[in-house]
């Protein structure tokens, strides 16, 4: 049975990639490192502008704005190049990714802003103590200026979703993405364990 052809829309795409058997894909802050200078490259190459991301140390999650027929292509070489260089870095052999990466097409502004938001929550809802810019591999400190990114990203093109100002919208961001989506509670207001 072949593969469904991936949605390749123009527009926002929300990825996902996992390790093989959901084992890691970063030992360390140099392996992060690393992918980020990837995935900078790929995003000049292809024309991603890089929205938000997130590395956990068993997949990663981007959102992206495409033009069109430049995600598929782009995946393949940034997985590809990432999987050579770790295997190399870490004396392994075999798969490093799983399955296909998973994307969504965002269809509109408020798919994207909630997509955001669980990108950069993801950290916390995988347990991780703290707030959101404690987490040093998240596009969250860097669109508040707290830090630099690791990777180009379209860090105004995020900031103007939530204002004209960008002290406004630094705030108006942060609050948006402190807060817990509805979606994310239980009948009862417990906050929902969702796996990493």
């Amino acid at each position: 049975m072949g593969y469904r052809p991936r949605d390749e829309r123009p527009g926002y795409h929300h990825v996902v990639t996992r390790g093989n058997n959901k084992q890691s894909i970063f030992l360390g802050d140099r392996d992060r490192a690393q992918f980020l200078r990837l995935l900078d490259g790929t995003a000049r190459k292809h024309r991603w502008e890089v929205i938000a991301y997130c590395l956990m140390r068993n997949h990663y999650h981007l959102i992206v704005r495409i033009d069109a027929g430049g995600l598929s292509r782009g995946l393949c070489e940034l997985n590809g190049a990432y999987a050579l260089w770790f295997n190399g870095e870490h004396g392994r052999i075999n798969h490093l990714f799983g399955r296909r990466y998973w994307n969504q097409h965002l269809a509109d502004e408020r798919h994207l802003l909630n997509a955001i938001r669980y990108v950069v929550q993801n950290p916390r809802r995988a347990g991780a103590a703290g707030e959101l810019e404690a987490h040093p591999w998240t596009s969250y400190r860097a669109t508040i200026g707290l830090a630099l990114s690791f990777a180009r990203f379209a860090r105004d093109e995020v900031l103007a979703l939530f204002g004209p100002t960008p002290s406004n919208a630094v705030t108006k961001f942060s609050e948006f993405c402190a807060a817990l989506p509805p979606s994310a509670r239980d009948p009862d207001g417990h906050v929902r364990r969702q796996p990493p």
